[in-house]
């Protein structure tokens, strides 16, 4: 027999006869499995994200802006970073007449939409000339040909109660506007395109978008024997750089702009989060394997006494890995497909991802996530069969029978290395905000886990010194835990670090929502004094601020139009585009100073409204180094850059608005600059109940109060993410825990029989137990806890300005979980054990 065949029997003896010595180390690998598997689907759905075109199916070729902003340094050869603008770029409607004189076109439609309101709902605006590739047909009456005339869709005159040469109203954001109706078209072949509609001229519809001069795409049809590769190139060179030129499902692209949002959302999850992830994932189970490989010191003692060659161990505990690896791998994809097709439909339910994205299982996340078990339990097997294997035959078995402490100098140097990269990324994060400083939360905590892993024999001892303390002054169980965990740090440290690695992601994740939701909330409640909230879902137009001031009882009413816009912050290498938050004010800033208190700490707060000007919220304001007098570079909604200058610095961004504008300066930079409020401050000594219902046909009427409330449901989608990402990790580390926790239990039956042959009872040993249960949860509750307050500090102060909001009962909800995971995890394997113990006896004595 060789050496080889010899090491493989040995291997599958091992799995064969011992399944119970494998069972922790195959739920481990199956759990990594099933977090790698779910995440790498994840990634791959988002890198090939695509929605079929609808509107551009019979369309070849579409030239549209390119969606992403871009933050240059000024030299030749790059960018600092891009990010997706906050709204929709659009382009300059002269290019169309450059597309159409391109060689094999024939012809070039400009295309726009939007929405418009009419008494009975909403309607898209389009361009008649669009017909030509969406299949319009007229049904009645004759095409738009003046600017006053319109063509409506069956449903919607029908609901408008029109027929042609009737007039209805329709209002866009600058107000209502009259039409004659020339035409009535019948719907679309396509179902996809059969939603309430409203045709222009294509000049009125560009005219009444709201921007002036700009389009949202052009659509391309190829002249006859033009194929659809050559009109491409054709088009990209007659736009040279001006506009993106797509084709295939890139064209469903520009009419769903929510396809590039979910690509980055998914990418994000799979890529960020699945990173960190994965990382916890297979180190975990790594740590898994090399307990498992410990626990079986006494058996490689024994082999090497018999004459076993360290080469034949190390073989045979990687052929080990081999036989355990691939079979739990291939068993956890299973639950990670469900686990990704359920946190798909989570996000797409929730409007997070549009509805033609469809989520992509293939083979390579799903042989990722097995290899990457394989590769983990090799390499970890390996390592932890270094010095069974390299200690001479005559000492195998006396240093098999006691723990050897003293930690080695590499782990010890790499432990204090982490912790060390730890403070100084905490101290990176205290100085980034927003989403930028959330991101690093992960590799700070992750940091810090690899340093609690490293050191953790002298983080155990220490921890059984010092929560051993008043233990030794109690009763039996007490003192004998107290002893036990001293004596076997290293068995109390592979304990310890789940439940540390569980407490420190849920804490960092679910509280840094909870800091961040507190400080938000304080803001709004201190930062809106207005008397009055006017809203609507789908917007307020433009002109509905001067007729609530015009209603009786009103002494101020100011419309805000809310939008996103990108900021450039940080300095030389970490610069880099934050996305902030931004209202368009159609009042003076002192009639704003009536309905919001911003807590202005620098500048002047009468100069906000005023054209070319902008107020920065302090936090932003230190991010992009910025001051009143200075001008802050910005991205608007659609891309287009500015410049305006800071009149004023104030200190309740979080809660009301990063950036304040005038209502002008957004306004042409957004698809429908609707008012998303109307603020409204009440005359002295009038009735509130008599102002509200006069304001009532604007909009639905709430107070301050009320208005919070429902701006809080807009951050569902955000705690719904913290939440499952806290739950995915946490969940697992709990369960890494548990496993943890058994095995070590299971393995100490020879130490538990011992107790109970030398006279102790089996209460006293089952209080051993849970004292070291106890023992264990607290210390990793209160490292847990330590490693989330030191990340989440800087960060809080960062993104909020003040310290972290840990609320009582949600932290003692955490502690508890963790506790009771300890205990049940201890004490149900060592009642099995000792009732198998005492079944044993009783054989014996018979």
């Amino acid at each position: 027999m060789t050496r080889r065949s010899l090491t493989n029997g040995l291997a599958r003896a091992a799995v064969r006869f011992k399944p119970a010595a494998f069972a922790g180390t195959f739920v481990a690998l199956m759990m990594a499995a099933l977090i790698v598997s779910a995440c790498g689907i994840l990634l791959e759905s988002g890198v090939r994200a695509s929605a079929p075109p609808q509107r551009y199916a019979d369309v070849p070729v579409v030239a549209a802006a390119d969606q992403h902003a871009r933050l240059t340094d000024g030299s030749d050869d790059g960018d600092d970073g891009s990010e997706l603008v906050p709204d929709a770029a659009r382009l300059d409607a002269a290019l169309v007449h450059e597309i159409a004189a391109a060689p094999g076109v024939a012809t070039a439609i400009p295309d726009v939409s939007y929405p418009l309101r009419t008494s009975t709902g909403a309607v898209t605006a389009h361009g008649w000339g669009s017909t030509a590739f969406t299949g319009g047909k007229l049904a009645q009456g004759a095409a738009p040909r003046t600017a006053h005339q319109v063509v409506l869709d069956q449903a919607t005159a029908r609901a408008q109660r029109a027929t042609v040469g009737d007039h209805v109203t329709l209002t866009a954001a600058d107000g209502a506007h009259r039409f004659e109706v020339s035409g009535i078209a019948r719907p679309a072949a396509r179902a996809a395109l059969q939603e309430p509609t409203a045709w222009l001229t294509d000049q009125r519809a560009i005219a009444l978008s709201g921007h002036p001069g700009k389009i949202d795409a052009v659509a391309v049809l190829a002249a006859p024997g033009t194929t659809t590769g050559d009109l491409a190139d054709q088009v990209r060179r007659a736009v040279d750089g001006k506009a993106k030129v797509h084709t295939g499902d890139g064209r469903g692209g520009v009419e769903e702009p929510g396809v590039a949002e979910a690509k980055e959302l998914l990418t994000g999850l799979g890529g960020s989060f699945g990173g960190i992830a994965t990382m916890v994932a297979v180190f975990t189970a790594a740590g898994t394997v090399a307990l498992c490989v410990g626990q079986r010191s006494r058996e490689f003692a024994l082999l090497r006494a018999i004459g076993a060659t360290p080469r034949q161990l190390r073989r045979s505990i990687a052929t080990e890995a081999l036989l355990v690896a691939p079979i739990a791998g291939a068993i956890g994809c299973l639950p990670g497909i469900a686990l990704a097709r359920w946190w798909f439909d989570q996000l797409q339910d929730k409007g997070a991802i549009p509805e033609p994205v469809r989520l992509h299982v293939s083979w390579i996340p799903l042989v990722s996530a097995v290899g990457a078990g394989v590769l983990a339990a090799v390499l970890a097997g390996l390592l932890a069969a270094r010095r069974p294997a390299r200690t001479k035959p005559g000492q195998a078995l006396s240093e098999a029978a006691v723990e050897r402490f003293r930690p080695g100098v590499i782990r010890t140097v790499l432990g204090v290395g982490a912790l060390v990269g730890g403070i100084v990324l905490a101290r990176v994060a205290a100085g980034e905000s927003g989403d930028d400083a959330a991101n690093l939360a992960l590799g700070v905590v992750m940091l810090f886990m690899l340093s609690v892993s490293l050191l953790g024999p002298i983080i155990a001892r220490l921890c059984a010194w010092l929560i051993g303390l008043p233990l030794r002054a109690g009763g039996a169980s007490a003192g004998l835990a107290a002893a036990n965990t001293r004596a076997n740090s290293r068995r109390l440290a592979s304990a310890i670090t789940p439940i540390v690695l569980a407490m420190a992601f849920s804490s960092t994740l679910v509280f840094l929502h909870t800091s961040e939701d507190h400080a938000r909330g304080d803001q709004r409640r201190a930062g809106i004094v207005a008397d009055h909230i006017v809203s609507d879902p789908d917007g307020l137009p433009a002109d509905t601020a001067a007729r609530a001031a015009r209603t009786p009882g009103v002494r101020t009413a100011v419309g805000l139009l809310r939008a996103g816009v990108l900021v450039p912050t940080g300095s030389g290498e970490t610069r880099m585009l934050t996305s902030a938050a931004a209202q368009g004010v159609s009042g003076t800033g002192d009639a704003l100073r009536t309905v919001q208190d911003l807590d202005v700490r620098a500048g002047d707060q009468s100069a906000i409204g005023r054209p070319d000007t902008v107020a920065v919220d302090a936090l932003l304001a230190d991010a992009a180094d910025a001051e009143v007098g200075d001008r802050l570079q910005i991205v608007l909604p659609d891309g287009s850059a500015a410049k305006p200058k800071v009149v004023a610095v104030y200190g309740r961004g979080l809660g009301v608005a990063q950036l304040t504008l005038p209502r002008a300066a957004l306004a042409p930079h957004v698809t429908a600059a609707y008012d998303t409020d109307v603020f409204v401050q009440r005359a002295p000594g009038t009735d509130p109940d008599r102002v509200a219902a006069a304001l009532a046909p604007l909009g639905t009427v709430t107070d301050r109060d009320g208005y919070a409330e429902a701006q809080d449901k807009d951050r569902e989608i955000n705690v719904w993410a913290n939440t499952t990402m806290a739950a995915v990790l946490g969940g697992f580390a709990a369960v890494a825990a548990a496993n943890t926790l058994v095995m070590t239990v299971l393995d100490r039956r020879r130490e538990l029989s011992t107790l109970r042959l030398i006279g102790s009872t089996r209460r006293q040993v089952l209080g051993m137990i849970r004292w070291e249960a106890l023992l264990v949860g607290a210390a990793g509750v209160a490292i847990g806890t330590a490693i989330a307050l030191i990340t989440l500090n800087p960060m809080t102060r960062g993104i909020t300005g003040t310290s972290p909001y840990i609320p009582p009962g949600l932290y003692a909800a955490f502690a508890g979980a963790a506790l009771l995971i300890g205990l049940l995890s201890s004490t149900l394997p060592a009642r099995l054990a000792l009732r198998r113990t005492s079944m044993v006896g009783a054989g014996e004595k018979q």
